[in-house]
């Protein structure tokens, strides 16, 4: 537990962490303990605000607190003209773009040579061996319609990933659960079969796809890619007997070799999501399962890579994944487990590993595993839910006021 003072003197921002703007005009998050304290600090009669904070934090509006805030400020000569609401982050729209299989789910999501990608898993259910990988391609953001249907016919596909590789090709990652494995196991029989294997598809126009190449190492589900001066790094986690994580990088997108092993076993880690900011600094968030150790993690790294410095979120989260915004705050789309599950928007304190949730995203149930895209002055976020009964693919469009 933390106190956080923000002077309401002088409008500043250094010192503020995500969610929070300037002194004026101020937003308050949800507290354990929220004291509004009158100090006499020399001449300018500053007024504090004071705010104590433990675990994690969701953004709302306090209109009493504003209200009593106004007040103090009129005891100490001010006015109350000098607060105001900040600017509102909102939803825009959110419309379901695709429910035509059982189950749709694990959704990403890129725009590309003028055209917008949206990539999923479908199948009979959450898991089930006819798991294939479902591309939508859309104009306009609006009207959507099927580009391809990747399948196979030794694995259920799982969760699609999809970025342009440096060579201007849309570079789709994907792993498949293997049907000889599941086999096995349904029999009782002794398992010597491969669990998981990982792969990637390229493509130029999005349509047509090149025959899956695998990557990395049988039995580490490489989980999700960023390009970064012309290298790609991600994240694998093991799926056999043993478990833990590797930092895989790539030059071409098609050999991945480790750069870090191990990466992180603290607990059972596995899925993640990596952003690179201009000065080069790495992030990773990770997320971990299984008691006592089930808390996302947050890692940071320097050129090369390969040393990394692990922070506890304190936070339960899933599928999560990460984007900057050009103002330089970062942005996870993840599933939180505190009652109601739902997929949100959270702002990452990169310095405290601070999680604030500050848009849930209509959800609820069988939910999360969001792809972003920054443009147009909008947050575009896919993703996958259940809380209209059916497991559906959801688009939202979150307008987010840019920090000056």
């Amino acid at each position: 537990m933390g106190l956080l003072r923000v002077p309401l003197g002088n409008p500043q921002k250094k010192g503020c962490p995500p969610g929070f703007k300037l002194c004026y005009p101020f937003r308050v998050d949800y507290a354990l303990v929220l004291c509004l304290n009158s100090e006499n600090s020399g001449s300018n009669n500053d007024l504090s605000l004071c705010v104590q904070t433990e675990g994690l934090m969701k953004q709302l509006r306090l209109t009493s607190a504003i209200l009593c805030l106004a007040t103090l400020l009129s005891l100490q000569g001010l006015t109350a003209s000098s607060v105001h609401a900040d600017d509102e982050i909102k939803i825009v729209s959110t419309q379901k773009i695709w429910d035509k299989a059982p189950h749709n789910a694990f959704t990403d999501l890129v725009f590309h040579n003028g055209e917008w990608f949206c990539v999923f898993r479908e199948g009979m259910g959450h898991i089930s061996p006819d798991g294939a990988l479902r591309v939508l391609v859309s104009k306009d953001g609006e009207t959507w319609e099927s580009a391809a249907l990747i399948t196979s016919d030794d694995a259920d596909l799982r969760d699609a990933k999809i970025t342009v590789h440096p060579d201007g090709r849309l570079m789709l990652c994907g792993a498949g659960y293997m049907s000889a494995y599941a086999k096995q196991k349904e029999a009782g029989e002794e398992l010597t079969a491969t669990k998981h294997e990982s792969y990637v598809w390229f493509s130029e126009d999005g349509r047509k796809w090149s025959e899956p190449v695998f990557i990395g190492d049988k039995n580490n589900w490489l989980w999700r890619v960023t390009w970064h001066d012309g290298t790609a790094y991600g994240v694998g986690y093991h799926t056999g007997d043993k478990r833990g994580t590797i930092l895989y990088s790539s030059k071409n997108g098609t050999e991945f070799t480790p750069l870090v092993k191990p990466f992180n076993d603290e607990g059972y880690t596995n899925e993640s999501s990596i952003i690179f900011t201009e000065d080069d600094t790495a992030y990773c968030l990770l997320r971990r399962d299984s008691s006592p150790h089930n808390t996302g993690l947050w890692g940071t790294s320097r050129p090369p890579y390969t040393e990394w410095d692990f922070k506890d979120t304190g936070v339960r989260l899933g599928g999560p994944h990460m984007l900057q915004l050009p103002d330089g705050r970062i942005v996870a789309a993840v599933r939180l487990y505190d009652a109601p599950v739902r997929t949100s928007l959270c702002w990452i304190d990169p310095e405290t590993a601070k999680v604030t949730e500050f848009q849930k995203l209509p959800s609820g149930g069988d939910t999360s595993y969001a792809g972003l895209v920054w443009k147009d002055g909008m947050l575009w976020v896919s993703y996958y839910s259940s809380h209209d009964k059916k497991t559906s693919i959801y688009l939202s469009k979150v307008e987010i006021p840019l920090e000056k």
